[in-house]
């Protein structure tokens, strides 16, 4: 059994499709999502109309949440702001409560998966340091637990009395540790690679490889232009920031 691990899509139908494309060349079979499926880019129906046909499982990311909620957003950025308002334009009442109705949590198999943090999911709490790994392990409760979120690819690997914390290509599970793995995102990479990046676990050998994939940028950039989302959308797509 091999899973595609996707995550941070956020609506940027050319880098799904890309990374669907290569999945099915590297012989994936299951497909599951971290959330945020919406939000910054300017297909969120496609894409949610895709991943609710792939995805056997799927959790709700925070942009995913206020989408669907109509709830207030100060915590976000204006651009982020923008995008969301704009988003809920473009879903229908049952795109929406479909969103609604995520949850934030699922167990598959041996493997966990959430958007930000074991630890209080519905706070958003970003991951990168080895203090916020460790409050999210003391809630996980399988050897591998995926999450999304920040949008940078990280690895966090728990023995017995340590945290180890790094960049990886393939992990190889072992037992009597614990993987906190990020599998970076689909639609909007952060970690300065423009590349769509997403993680395949393989369950008959135990191994967790990054993927990173080339797509279409100028094509995405084009579509966000054309719906009037924030210039920036458009432009850290090309540096991966």
């Amino acid at each position: 059994m091999k899973y595609a691990i996707l995550g941070d899509i956020h609506a940027n139908l050319e880098a799904l499709s890309a990374v669907l494309e290569d999945a099915e060349k590297q012989g994936v079979n299951r497909y599951v999502c971290t959330g945020d499926v919406v939000g910054y880019n300017a297909d969120p129906k496609p894409c949610l109309q895709k991943v609710r046909s792939i995805c056997s499982h799927v959790v709700q990311g925070n942009h995913d949440y206020y989408t669907a909620c109509n709830e207030s957003m100060e915590l976000f950025t204006p651009m982020a702001q923008k995008s969301i308002k704009w988003t809920r334009k473009q879903l229908s009442f049952f795109d929406r409560k479909y969103l609604r109705e995520l949850p934030m949590i699922l167990d598959i198999e041996n493997f966990t998966i959430v958007h930000s943090s074991l630890s209080n999911p519905h706070r958003w709490n970003y991951i990168f340091r080895r203090k916020s790994a460790e409050a999210s392990f003391k809630n996980q409760f399988s050897p591998v637990c995926f999450f999304g979120h920040t949008h940078v690819p990280l690895a966090f690997i728990k023995g017995t009395d340590f945290i180890e914390k790094g960049f990886f290509n393939t992990i190889k599970v072992e037992p009597d540790f614990q993987y906190l793995i990020n599998v970076g995102s689909v639609g909007q990479p952060r970690d300065r690679n423009p590349k769509a990046a997403y993680v395949i676990y393989d369950l008959a050998v135990q191994t967790i490889t990054l993927r990173r994939v080339e797509y279409d940028i100028p094509a995405t950039q084009k579509k966000i232009r054309a719906a009037g989302l924030p210039f920036r959308n458009a432009l850290r797509l090309e540096s991966g920031r």
